[in-house]
């Protein structure tokens, strides 16, 4: 596979001097990557069969990387100790856009060699271990819309993220045009994402100005959410190394149309070669398996009790409008974008696109809900759900989509089968993160408060 190194080659292109450092990284509460650069030798000579250490804190901490207070997990009093870093050798690849360096991603586990449950990757590998011991691989792949901005990461943050220049100055979806003047960055995000071993099969202009989406290729639940986390750190890389920017926040702009994060997902038999989900036929005229009708109808039945692990932030609620591409309805509907779930594709590619998470959502966080959710649709027996037609946005009988984190969190707290998926610990830990968060813009004093009141109040 290209990018991807095993122990070997890596000693190899150690020695030769190709490759001089290793990151060493895991994802943290908000799928960004975390941990340390390690010296090429040392990397050889010690972590790779020891692992490294970090302090605890880091799944207890905001965006701005303050410690939070509140945490079972770790806290000042407990004196925000170690965990250890391990590495995950299969996940070993080459960064082609960083010079001479390799990356890995890691498990943490405390100092007593315990699992962190807490820590995201460990909540998907939880999931992935519940569908196989039922017999099932589950697949998935992402697609992630961003914004491109010509200011750079920190003239953006001189002008406070307001009045930046969109890449495009008009709507761009399907655009060649213009993704042209685009794919500067663009082509080198898709090249440098296939040489890292991210497969990608598409990027195409979105409906948005500078908006992109690249579309990776599907895999296994845990390969993919290491290649969407890496794709969404490496996409920034890349962008700071051509003095400009981009952002996977979920809406940026009032004005703008929204980022999602289509999330694709497929069971497959336990070798992982034979899909579940079509019986017979081809594109709308697909006969669906009662396995697949269990897996839809898991997914709608706690899209609201679930909707934080898709949708995060405070901002992250704002994209939900009425014909903007975003859903606002919990239904299905045959190749139907008005519907928070979308079949499509036909044979073996025949799946669930679930429309609801926003490109801010954290992969192992989302994939994880997709799992836990469809296989409670399984073992409860659900209801295939009558697909939907016509334009959702307008069927006020239809269950919505929550409107604000507050509500997502008020579902997630009365979910039981969260509790029953994931644990208490790890519930309990995501809604105190989610009710930090909200507490914190809570009391924010914002520019639209300013703008409407500073003068005519």
């Amino acid at each position: 596979m290209p990018g991807r190194l095993d122990r070997k080659q890596l000693e190899q292109r150690v020695e030769k001097g190709d490759v001089d450092t290793v990151l060493t990284v895991f994802p943290d509460t908000f799928g960004r990557l975390m941990g340390k650069r390690v010296v090429g030798n040392y990397f050889l000579d010690h972590v790779v069969d020891d692992g490294a250490h970090a302090c605890i804190y880091l799944f207890t901490v905001d965006m701005e990387m303050a410690p939070l207070p509140g945490f079972k997990l770790t806290s000042w009093e407990r004196g925000y100790g170690d965990m250890k870093m391990v590495p995950d050798l299969a996940t070993l690849r080459l960064i082609p856009w960083l010079p001479k360096t390799a990356l890995v991603f890691c498990d943490v586990f405390t100092e007593e060699g315990e699992r962190i449950e807490e820590a995201p990757r460990w909540i998907l590998k939880r999931q992935i271990e519940r569908a196989a011991s039922m017999g099932y691989v589950v697949k998935t792949a992402a697609e992630l819309e961003l914004y491109c901005f010509k200011e750079s990461f920190e003239e953006a943050r001189r002008k406070r993220h307001h009045q930046l220049t969109p890449a495009s100055s008009y709507l761009e979806d399907y655009h060649i045009l213009q993704t042209t003047k685009e794919e500067p960055l663009i082509r080198a995000i898709r090249n440098g994402m296939e040489e890292a071993d991210v497969p990608v099969e598409t990027s195409k202009g979105e409906w948005g100005r500078g908006q992109e989406e690249i579309n990776l290729r599907y895999a296994e639940a845990l390969e993919m959410a290491d290649r969407t986390a890496l794709y969404k750190h490496g996409a920034k890389e890349i962008a700071h190394l051509q003095g400009c920017a981009v952002t996977f926040m979920a809406k940026y702009d009032v004005a703008a149309a929204g980022s999602s994060f289509h999330l694709h997902s497929s069971l497959w038999d336990k070798s992982g070669r034979k899909p579940l989900f079509a019986a017979s036929g081809r594109g709308a005229r697909t006969t669906s398996t009662p396995l697949f009708g269990q897996w839809l109808a898991g997914q709608m039945a706690l899209a609201r009790e679930f909707a934080y692990f898709y949708a995060p932030s405070v901002n992250s609620y704002k994209r939900y409008q009425s014909g903007s591409f975003a859903p606002t309805r919990i239904v299905a509907g045959w190749d139907n974008r008005t519907c928070g779930f979308r079949l499509c594709g036909e044979r073996g590619g025949f799946r669930v696109e679930n429309r609801i998470p926003g490109a801010d959502a954290n992969p192992y966080l989302a994939f994880a809900a997709t799992i836990a959710a469809g296989l409670y649709g399984i073992a409860s027996r659900l209801k295939a759900p009558k697909l939907y037609e016509g334009n959702a946005y307008e069927d006020a009988t239809l269950p919505q989509v929550p409107k604000t984190l507050r509500e997502a969190i008020a579902e997630l707290e009365r979910s039981k089968v969260a509790r029953a998926a994931f644990g208490d610990r790890v519930v309990e830990h995501y809604l105190h993160t989610a009710r930090l968060e909200q507490e914190a813009f809570d009391q924010v004093v914002t520019d639209w408060e300013l703008a409407r009141n500073f003068e005519r109040i």
